[in-house]
This record gives C-alpha cells, structure tokens and sequence, in this order.
C-alpha cells in the first residue's frame, strides 16, 4: 500500500510543476494585456495635456516628466521586449526635452506629437 503513494508522488510534483509553469504563462499575459493598455493611454494623456500647456514651460516639464515616469512604469512590468524597449525609448525622449520658455514647449509640443505617432506603431506592433 506504500509502494503506490510513493508512486504518485512524482506525478504529483509533474503536476504542480506544469501548473506552476502554466501560470507563469498567464500571467505574462495579463501583463502584456495590461501593459498594451496602460502605454498608449498614457501618450495620449500626455498629448492631450501638451496642447494646453503651451503657454506654461513648468507645467509642460512637470508633464513629460510624469508621462516618462508612468511610460519607466509600464516598461518595467511588460513582458514583451518591444513593448519593453519603445517605452523606455519613449520615456528617454520625453525626459530628455528641456522646457524653459514658451519657444521650448511649442516645439516640445510638436516634438511629442511626433514621437507619440512613432510610439503608437511599435505598440500597435508588440501588441498585435
């Protein structure tokens, strides 16, 4: 009677094994659901915001300063190396920008918009 719990033990392990490796897998999907959906979100918050704080260079580098932030945030949890790398490409670009006066956020403006339509296909490429 011994001789047949010793034998299931190994299955056993098999087992949790394969559900443990199983759940790994599930939850690197969720987190690159999550991320696909927390990074465009948060490019197109900051665009919107951008418009609106031409005329405030502080409060525009405060915003960049937050999109790259929250972009650091999502790239850590992605799972998706493309995912990973646009992020934290983007979230360099957008620390990088320097808003001093009124000329420096009109063209920080622009400059987010075009690196935010960038960011969208590599996104909509990891993401697919």
């Amino acid at each position: 009677m011994r001789l047949i719990k010793s034998r299931f033990v190994p299955l056993a392990l098999f087992a949790v094994c394969v559900l443990a490796a199983g759940c790994g897998e599930v939850n690197n999907t969720i987190d690159k659901a999550q991320a696909c959906l927390e990074a465009p979100k948060i490019v197109t918050d900051l665009a919107a915001k951008v418009k609106d704080l031409t005329d405030d260079p502080k409060a525009m580098e405060k915003a960049l300063d937050d999109a790259a932030g929250k972009l650091n945030d999502v790239a850590d949890k992605a799972a998706n190396t493309t995912l990973k790398q646009a992020s934290e490409d983007l979230a360099k670009t957008l620390g990088g920008i320097n808003v001093q006066n009124v000329n420096d956020a009109v063209d920080a403006a622009q400059k987010v918009g075009s690196e935010a339509v960038d960011y969208a296909q590599q996104v909509a490429k990891a993401c697919s």
